[in-house]
């Protein structure tokens, strides 16, 4: 042990040489013994008694050898160590900078670990913020405000020392059945790249390293099925699922991403060289650290079956491009060494795993001489109050209305208002799986919830102070048990107006209705929540339903609603973001960022079919969605009008603008989201009836108008070709232009010309957008 190794002059250590001359010293310097120690995690403090946070949790969580026994080569990561257990943020900081500080002191090189969190909606510790869900993010249609959202994130993780996010997720929504929906940005991949890289900047800007997952094809499982394979061809592949993915590598700049769990056509992508390795980093320039999602490597042996044994396991997943192996060690420590020792698996791979790892480490500053502990603050505030008010921000722009017929909203100071449901007076449906209260601390009851929360029952108490507000629960999330349903329909009937709150409860798999490993078999209301608003249709009081969940539910049964809101576990602050909605304070500025499915069966090819996807006489069934993809409504109206192309010929590689004047012609501020679609009628592969090119969210006054300009490269009009190659094809693109996929109030038209095109990896992405 050399505990002042990083100041006897040690070269590596220098932080005035160049990176990968200080990689190449360390690594001369390692044994085969310190290499692979780089290439693990070590989750402490897990315990066989604790409910499963991660699949196969119990299985894999082996105990593990002394601290100093187990880290004296070193350590690649360190895991959750906020996110395992509800710690106080200034005690979680004391002990992470106490377990890198034994880390140093106690093996030969003195290299501290990475340390990683989960941060899908919010810093997953206690007492930190709870951000909307990524779905409600999608609702925004705003990368700003996710980049905002983002930076204050990486800003927390930062200041406790955790360098590592584990986030955004870049799954495109494909089956809304899969428990994970809530993971999801949406089902649109321009919409989830968009949004998915502004997160990716915001977390990047801040010094901590973000992490894409899962790639790629996870949310394709077949039968919305979690960890299910995955069956579809390498064109939807290429342009659905790829595409979020080459976005926030080109435009987000991560640092990392981690693999995905499910086999896409018999082969898991921990295994899969081309995926991992010819496509992410030769073709695509990636240079960072692949990581393996939770006991991602064992289940090549356990779940897959393509690996023989552990060893054989880490030789699949090391060649295929993983470099480190998480949450602990199983596969990539000694059942690796053996291999490396007897000359099964080369050392060149290691070394190049290795040399990833230590080049991340040096340029956040883990390899410098003078590197310390991240000094751990008496108090820390992981809700502060600049925090919740971006929260409130990012909840309040999610809300969707959906249904307005009746001009029942915004409520026109009622007297009497009944809150019904299984929503409406509980905190956790209002917050997703990874959220740190449903994620852990539900395993901790007598621990408080760690941030202050509305329930939507207390909420419309505050905003409505003079209104008399008298609630039923009428049924639980999930159970057949409808005892409650006299009761709740005796508190409706005598009100002004009935406000049914209805959706899910995040979960891990099986403790929710919502979230990881908690799939739906079909898209009916969880439980018996159908029969309940059932029954409150029947009644002669105006009912608004509300639907605060995970994934969209059929709606096409309650259409007696008067109004219908839709919003998608909005956090802490979403509770009042709901009650300013009714109330009329906030006005709904959100969009779908999945369609709401007519029938429980849903939509299996989302909106992105194409006309042989669409109702048709060769079929008794109808997709039509009871609302459509980009579809949300306002207090106020807005009109479309003077659709200008720039050209109507376009060369095969050129661009042109498209704009429109948009105009507020109610009586009150709003915000819309001007959407732009493409069609391509005859190409040489089936193309989407619409598809979304560009988007922007403007905010008018009464009265004003802007015109909004869309800048179109005919690189946005590519897709995968016959051959497999990416190509533009000459041909007439039609253009829609408006509210949502299917509410398009203008439609133009322009003409590619010229001979096909391929284009790659540097293709344009983005359809930048101008206001004037």
């Amino acid at each position: 042990m050399h505990p002042d190794s990083r100041t006897t002059g040690a070269a590596w250590a220098d932080p005035s040489r160049p990176v990968d001359e200080r990689v190449d010293l360390l690594l001369a310097d390692m044994t085969v013994e310190e290499k692979l120690a780089q290439l693990v995690g070590v989750w402490v403090g897990v315990s066989p008694d604790d409910a499963e946070v991660a699949p196969a949790q119990h299985e894999f969580s082996e105990p593990l050898p002394e601290w100093s026994e187990l880290t004296k080569p070193g350590l690649g990561q360190l895991t959750r160590v906020f996110g395992t257990s509800p710690l106080d943020p200034a005690v979680g900081a004391r002990v992470l900078a106490d377990t890198q500080r034994r880390l140093v002191e106690g093996s030969r090189l003195g290299i501290p670990a990475m340390a990683h969190e989960e941060c899908l909606a919010g810093f997953t510790a206690w007492q930190a913020t709870v951000f909307p869900i990524p779905l409600a993010w999608g609702a925004t249609f705003d990368p700003d405000v996710v980049e905002r959202m983002a930076t204050a994130i990486g800003e927390q993780l930062r200041a406790v020392g955790v360098h590592q996010g584990l986030a955004p997720v870049l799954d495109v929504t494909r089956d809304p059945r899969w428990g994970r929906t809530e993971e999801t940005i949406g089902e649109d991949p321009y919409l989830v790249g968009l949004l998915g890289a502004a997160y990716t900047r915001g977390l990047e800007s801040t010094g901590v390293v973000a992490t894409l997952k899962h790639f790629a094809g996870y949310s394709a499982s077949r039968s919305g099925r979690n960890h299910a394979p995955v069956s579809m061809g390498p064109r939807e592949f290429a342009d659905v699922v790829l595409a979020p993915f080459e976005m926030a590598l080109r435009l987000g700049g991560p640092r990392s991403v981690m693999h995905s769990y499910a086999d896409v056509d018999g082969v898991p992508p921990a295994a899969n060289p081309m995926l991992l390795t010819e496509l992410l980093r030769d073709t695509w320039g990636f240079d960072g650290v692949v990581v393996a999602d939770y006991f991602g490597v064992s289940f090549l042996e356990s779940a897959h079956g393509v690996a023989s044994s552990p060893g054989h396991a880490a030789a699949l997943a090391l060649a295929a491009g993983v470099d480190v192996e998480l949450p602990t060690v199983r596969c990539f420590g000694d059942p690796l060494l053996e291999l490396v020792r007897n000359g099964d698996v080369s050392l060149d791979l290691v070394d190049r795993a290795v040399t990833r790892v230590l080049r991340q480490k040096c340029e956040l500053g883990l390899l410098d001489a003078a590197w310390k502990p991240t000094p751990a603050a008496e108090e820390i505030d992981l809700d502060p109050p600049a925090l919740r008010c971006l929260a409130k921000t990012v909840a309040e722009r999610s809300v969707v209305l959906l249904d307005n017929d009746r001009h029942t909203l915004p409520l026109a100071a009622p007297s009497r208002i009944a809150v019904v449901g299984p929503c409406a007076d509980d905190v956790f449906t209002m917050m997703g799986c990874y959220s740190f209260p449903s994620h852990v601390g539900v395993q901790h009851p007598d621990v408080p919830l760690g941030v202050e929360m509305l329930t939507v029952l207390q909420a419309l108490r505050e905003e409505f102070p003079g209104a008399e507000v008298e609630y039923a629960q009428g049924c639980a999330v999930d159970g057949t048990d409808l005892g409650g349903l006299a009761e709740a329909i005796r508190v409706a009937r005598d009100a002004d107006v009935c406000v049914a709150v209805l959706g899910d409860r995040a979960g891990l798999f099986g403790r929710g209705t919502s979230g990881e490993g908690c799939d739906a078999e079909d898209l009916t209301l969880p439980g018996v929540q159908s029969d309940l608003l059932a029954a409150l249709l029947e009644l002669d009081v105006p009912v608004v339903a509300i639907m605060v969940a995970g994934r969209p539910y059929a709606l096409g049964d309650f259409r007696g609603a008067a109004a219908t809101l839709q919003t998608f576990f909005p956090g802490e602050e979403g509770a009042g973001a709901i009650a300013g909605v009714l109330s009329g304070r906030v006005n709904p500025s959100g969009k779908l960022p999945v369609q709401v499915p007519n029938g429980p069966g849903g939509q299996p090819s989302t909106y992105l079919r194409a006309k042989l996807g669409g109702p048709g006489g060769v079929s008794s069934v109808d997709p039509t969605p009871r609302f459509p993809f980009g579809h949300g409504l306002s207090y106020t109206a807005f009109t479309y009008r003077r659709l200008e192309l720039s050209r109507d010929t376009v060369p095969i590689d050129g661009e042109l603008e498209i704009s429109c004047v948009v105009q507020n012609t109610g009586l009150r501020w709003g915000a819309e989201v001007v959407q732009l679609y493409l069609h391509d009628p005859v190409a040489s592969v089936a193309r989407p009836v619409r598809q979304l090119a560009g988007f922007a969210r403007i905010e008018l006054e009464a009265g004003e108008s802007v015109r909004v300009t869309f800048t179109l490269h005919t690189d946005r009009t590519s897709f995968t070709g016959v051959s497999g190659r990416r190509i533009v094809e000459p041909g007439v693109i039609d253009v829609h232009v408006g509210a949502s996929s299917e509410d398009t109030r203008l439609s133009g038209s322009f003409s590619v010309v010229g001979s096909p095109r391929e284009v790659g990896f540097d293709r344009v992405l983005t359809t930048p957008v101008a206001l004037g």
